[in-house]
């Protein structure tokens, strides 16, 4: 549900052991554990499985599913800096059921919203990121960004359309877009 695929074919990831101790050492990184504050303030524990390595053999970093967690797929990670930015990514979402207790992510809206969040508020859409992914462009990249990443994720709902999807995001872009909770203002 996030970052694009490696650019590499013969990309093969770590393994679950390797991407666990990624895992804890992102635990100590300050936008982590910022996020996870925050979570815990809204009424949302994190044990101590909530976030867990898996070997997901799919074209995905991580996820999170509701009531569960958030997995990062150790096939997808090499470096601690993606493993970060997929934690920090799918506690957003967490974040956004945590504070939203009607959030239903069958409904294209309401996915489309947290995705829109996930992606402006998690740095996926950075600049350098952007540039590592061959996108270059300098006004408006990293708008573009968020709608071709919400677009590549809400698509991938089965209770999302492409149109629907498009629809959906741009219904609640402004709104979604300008929300920066749990920050004072986007990182």
């Amino acid at each position: 549900m996030e970052e694009e695929p490696a650019t590499t074919p013969e990309f093969k990831g770590v393994t679950v052991e390797k991407c666990d101790k990624m895992i804890q050492k992102s635990l100590r990184t300050p936008m982590v554990k910022f996020l996870k504050e925050h979570l815990e303030k809204s009424g949302c524990i994190v044990g101590d499985n909530f976030i867990r390595a898996v070997k997901c053999d799919k074209d995905m970093s991580g996820g999170y599913i509701p009531g569960e967690g958030i997995m990062v797929c150790s096939d997808q990670a090499e470096f601690q800096d993606g493993v970060n930015q997929v934690i920090i990514h799918e506690l957003i979402h967490a974040y956004d059921e945590c504070r939203a207790a009607n959030l239903d992510w069958c409904n294209c809206a309401h996915h489309a919203c947290s995705e829109i969040r996930a992606n402006h508020l998690s740095g996926d859409c950075h600049f350098k990121r952007e540039f590592l992914r061959r996108f270059t462009k300098i006004r408006g990249q990293e708008q573009d960004c968020v709608r071709r990443r919400v677009m590549k994720s809400v698509t991938a709902n089965p209770n999302c359309s492409k149109a629907a999807a498009k629809d959906a995001m741009e219904a609640v872009w402004d709104v979604c877009y300008n929300d920066t909770k749990p920050f004072d203002r986007a990182p």
